[in-house]
């Protein structure tokens, strides 16, 4: 690899980490590692190529350009989690996972099972994360972080809420979402 590819390399994984929080290498390893899978199944889940998946891990490509896939990311990401805590089985992994691959994505704020927690409603993780997946699909961080500093003077409230969702920590957005509750 040359200079000029391993620096256009740093600058997809830089926007990846803007993006979607890390680099998609690291997110999607996690995703092979917590679920068991390989990365052929990891890419017919998502709706992606092969070729395609390797390309995002790598650098070679940046974003996710459908925002369905990123969605399913989502919903991988959840069911990862409740994976490695126990609260969900190998095998009703794997019946969700079908779940998640024929997913279309839709309403941003859906209902449906795999975005739901056992007492039926979403959960804050999972509302904060599709928040911030609307917002990082409209603009990059750096665009969200320059419109709330234009917005800052005269509606700092709005502004927050760009900074914290829109180029901020899901940790962090986690801890402002709950903070704003009632």
């Amino acid at each position: 690899m040359d200079a000029a590819q391993q620096e256009a390399t740093a600058r997809a994984r830089e926007l990846q980490r803007n993006w979607y929080g890390e680099p998609l290498g690291a997110l999607f390893r996690r995703l092979i590692d917590d679920l068991g899978l390989n990365q052929a199944r990891l890419a017919g889940v998502l709706g992606l190529s092969a070729p395609m998946l390797s390309q995002l891990m790598s650098g070679q490509r940046a974003k996710i350009g459908n925002p369905a896939v990123v969605q399913r990311v989502q919903l991988l990401q959840d069911l990862a989690g409740q994976v490695v805590d126990g609260s969900v089985s190998a095998a009703e992994a794997t019946e969700r996972m079908e779940e998640i691959k024929k997913s279309q994505g839709g309403s941003v704020l859906s209902n449906t099972t795999q975005s739901t927690s056992g007492s039926g409603a979403p959960t804050v993780k999972r509302v904060v994360r599709e928040i911030q997946s609307l917002l990082r699909s409209v603009a990059a961080a750096g665009d969200i972080i320059e419109a709330a500093d234009a917005l800052a003077p005269t509606h700092p409230e709005l502004a927050e809420f760009l900074r914290v969702y829109g180029a901020g920590r899901t940790s962090d957005a986690v801890a402002h979402y709950q903070s704003h509750q009632n």
